[in-house]
């Protein structure tokens, strides 16, 4: 397995330091709005990455945290709850935008980390964290606030690829006359007026940003782990600043492979709350089921850009319709109740697909070529099986239900349940042999009438030479 580690700029093999097992880090929300389709990008991408580690034997220890105090939470809580103490108007505003990002991610069949630390849970492994960083001498107290020395750091800019003053023009850092230079950054910010606040030796504050990564990581991962992940954006100066104090405080590699996630925009346009562009989660799930909003990020690499927009999202949607319709076609031609759902694929025909998909899978999680491999699974299948004799064409169909079943667990999506003919679905399968008969009799129009019925009701008929199929509509 080769993995594009932004660090090193290329694709290096993967080799965990502890055979068969993950620790992954992967920078959580900051909890102060709803959730958009930019946050569902990177919480899908390093569940994919994670369910296919997973697919292929590694056990994996997946720390995502949250981030419960910062600026914009400050803000949100004076707006929301004006009337209230700081401390508590901020503990409402995590509390609720925490349940409600867990609710989406439940929503769009995601799961949760294995460990979901809170950042101010863990405040005073902080202030521990930042005294041990001043004593070995890379960062300084400044009038209540503690800095890291960004020139004690000679690995500075590394990740980035940038030098110090191309960093410093990029980050448009405000002048701060506390600082020895204006790309230190704050590890503790003295407290402001108005303000929640916890007490350290230097006096009361709270923890800067980019601190509680590197804390929250190295505890329940160790100081040195295999991945860290997170979006584009996070680079510079979130990520080159994780790795300058880490690696300053134990010594160690900190996270040997960086993963970082494309970004995604709306009509061409980043999509982001501060431009008010943004399409929440809840909102999308109102006109559209999950499976379509994950088909729209795996058709592209997940380090590139993807913009959202109404083509896009219809061609997603036309590209699960195609899963639909094959796995529907699978359940008339097999016996559902003899099929297994995970079981060893036999015939060589379908094994080629499977080693497609896991080639594409295992070159730095290739979605958009994985999709591919079904895609001709399901042409070969459509074109090609009717050619073999039935015993052997039942183990073909057997296998592609299986490697589909497989798949679909690593990408998140169950195939077969647009396609589920249940007995609770009885009536819809009556209004077809209504129509059928309606038909018979040249009554074509009444016919039509119970297609618009059910179309009305999302269920799309197929006429073909065996006769009427139906699908739910995606």
């Amino acid at each position: 397995m080769k993995i594009y580690n932004s660090l090193t700029r290329r694709k290096d093999s993967f080799r965990p330091i502890k055979a068969k097992r993950v620790g992954m880090y992967v920078c959580g929300p900051t909890v102060y709005d709803q959730a958009h389709l930019g946050h569902a990008r990177a919480a899908y991408i390093f569940e994919v990455i994670r369910t296919y580690l997973e697919y292929q034997g590694y056990k994996v220890k997946f720390v995502k945290n949250i981030t419960d105090v910062d600026d914009k939470i400050i803000a949100q809580a004076k707006k929301e709850f004006p009337t209230q103490e700081i401390d508590k108007a901020c503990a409402q505003v995590a509390k609720k935008y925490t349940r409600r990002y867990y609710e989406d991610m439940d929503a769009l069949g995601i799961r949760h980390a294995s460990i979901r630390p809170f950042a101010t849970k863990h405040i005073g492994q902080m202030v521990k964290y930042i005294a041990g960083l001043i004593k070995k001498g890379y960062a300084y107290e400044s009038e209540g606030s503690v800095y890291f020395d960004v020139r004690k750091f000679k690995e500075y800019g590394a990740l980035s690829g940038q030098d110090i003053e191309a960093m410093r023009s990029a980050a448009r850092i405000e002048k701060d006359e506390k600082k020895k230079d204006q790309l230190d950054f704050a590890l503790w910010k003295k407290a402001k007026e108005d303000e929640p606040f916890w007490m350290s030796p230097w006096g009361a504050g709270r923890p800067g940003w980019h601190i509680e990564c590197s804390v929250m990581s190295s505890k329940y991962l160790g100081n040195e782990f295999d991945i860290h992940g997170g979006g584009r954006d996070l680079i510079f100066p979130h990520h080159e600043n994780e790795i300058a104090q880490s690696r300053c405080y134990s010594g160690k590699t900190f996270a040997r492979v960086w993963l970082h996630n494309g970004l995604l925009t709306i009509n061409g346009q980043k999509m982001a709350k501060s431009l008010g562009n943004f399409v929440s989660i809840r909102d999308f799930l109102k006109n559209n089921v999950p499976e379509v909003m994950k088909i729209f990020f795996l058709s592209a690499h997940y380090r590139s850009p993807i913009d959202y927009n109404d083509r896009s999202i219809d061609g997603a949607k036309k590209s699960l319709e195609r899963f639909q319709v094959f796995y529907s076609n699978l359940l008339e031609k097999l016996d559902s109740a003899s099929m297994t759902p995970e079981a060893d694929i036999t015939t060589e025909q379908i094994k080629t697909f499977k080693n497609l998909f896991d080639e594409a899978m295992e070159d730095d999680f290739n979605t958009p070529k994985a999709l591919a491999a079904l895609y001709a699974m399901i042409s070969f299948c459509n074109k090609s099986v009717i050619n073999y004799e039935d015993s052997m064409k039942r183990r073909i169909l057997n296998d592609a239900n299986s490697l589909l079943n497989k798949c679909g667990r690593v990408f998140g999506i169950d195939f077969s349940r647009f396609a589920s003919k249940k007995d609770d679905d009885l009536s819809v399968v009556t209004e077809i042999t209504r129509r059928k008969l309606l038909r018979e009799q040249g009554n074509f129009s009444e016919a039509d009438q119970i297609r618009k019925k059910l179309e009305a009701k999302g269920i799309i008929l197929e006429d073909t030479k065996e006769g009427t199929t139906w699908r739910r509509k995606v």
